[in-house]
């Protein structure tokens, strides 16, 4: 009997994101029918992957499989890879009944989802997703983009992939400072609703992060179930789905700040833990569950705090981020774990007196920082 899981994604179209083992080797029958031509889009560490998979799918002798080779991480998501990948398109006459794939980190994800978005105003993406951050947060959900020098993702589109298969073998190889980054997403998710991931952390977080154990795999489908089931309702980020940006207003921050260089993860956690200060700050939540945000994330070994002179240049950052509406900043807030809200245009000294709880002199845990 398979021991996959599969979790539906309502909307028009949905589709279904399958979890399992070996799920790399279906990515054909995930195709529309009628594709003649695939283009797999991917990242360097997935080349050899990659190469035994085009064999695979054109033994059968009608299908043609291109394979691109797109930067590591956020240099990905540049309109200069994004026209790379369109021109190869456009030589191979890919038509709207042909299809792309998207295998690797969220990056290549996002970058495989918006060239299907806009190539022919659209066609067919499976992705393939390789890392955890991957498969919890970008590979589902249909957001895709690209960065620009104001901030990240402000170029994009919803786009629904066919299928989302993510296959647990491809996490083996992972380093553990990326499996730890990657599961900061998750951890989110235990904080916006399902704290039976927080337990699991509690309980024993060696078991909770390894990629082996039945609790990592709880872990990675009650993430997913998740933002299945948010974006299954609010598709375009109208209202309930907003809730998912829980730590990525100051997360991407600094990112920007850091010029894309840190783990989108690792920036994500110290933005949990500024946002855990200003829901406090502002009354919403006990002392007890800012510090046990803390304590989970010191567990898995994911930073809680960043430069302390760097409010102002986060502050101008954050106001052009995308969340902003009407000039306004917005921020998911808790008013206790699993019950998310919205803080709409706090006071500046209010978002100054919790970064100053999150503040630090100097920043140097590893887990913040790509590995070269």
């Amino acid at each position: 009997m398979s021991d996959d899981t599969v979790i539906h994604v309502e909307g028009t179209p949905g589709y279904d994101v399958t979890i399992g083992r070996g799920l790399r080797h279906r990515i054909r029958e995930a195709l529309p029918e009628e594709t003649k031509k695939v283009l797999i889009v991917h990242q360097p560490t997935m080349g050899r992957i990659v190469a035994d998979l085009r064999d695979e799918m054109i033994a059968g002798g009608d299908l043609e499989v291109l394979l691109a080779e797109i930067p590591d991480a956020e240099d990905a998501k540049r309109i200069e890879v994004a026209a790379f990948l369109w021109g190869i398109l456009g030589q191979a006459d890919f038509t709207r009944t042909d299809a792309i794939v998207g295998i690797g980190g969220g990056a290549a994800t996002d970058v495989a989802g918006f060239v299907a978005a806009t190539w022919l105003r659209g066609v067919a993406v499976v992705q393939v997703p390789s890392t955890v951050l991957g498969m919890v947060d970008a590979a589902v959900g249909g957001k895709t983009g690209i960065n620009t020098s104001e901030g990240k993702n402000l170029v994009g589109a919803f786009w629904s992939p066919r299928a989302v298969l993510c296959d647990l073998d491809l996490l083996e190889p992972l380093p553990k400072n990326e499996l730890t980054a990657g599961f900061a997403e998750v951890l989110k998710a235990g904080f916006i609703r399902y704290p039976e991931i927080l337990d699991m952390v509690e309980r024993d977080p060696v078991q909770a992060l390894d990629p082996e154990s039945d609790e990592f795999r709880r872990a990675l489908e009650l993430a997913i179930r998740m933002k299945a089931d948010v974006v299954g309702q609010d598709f375009r980020e109208a209202g309930l789905r907003e809730m998912l940006n829980y730590g990525h207003t100051l997360g991407h921050a600094i990112e920007h700040a850091e010029r894309y260089q840190w783990r989108h993860g690792a920036a994500v956690s110290i933005g949990m833990m500024f946002a855990a200060e200003l829901s406090r700050l502002a009354g919403r939540l006990s002392d007890e569950s800012v510090d046990r945000h803390r304590r989970i994330l010191t567990a898995l070994g994911l930073p809680t705090t960043y430069r302390a002179g760097a409010f102002s240049q986060l502050l101008a950052t954050m106001q052009r981020d995308k969340k902003t509406r009407a000039g306004q900043l917005r921020f998911i807030v808790l008013d206790e774990i699993g019950k998310p809200a919205v803080m709409q245009a706090p006071d500046q000294s209010l978002l100054f007196a919790a970064y100053q709880e999150i503040g630090e002199e100097s920043s140097g845990n590893i887990i913040r920082t790509r590995s070269r």
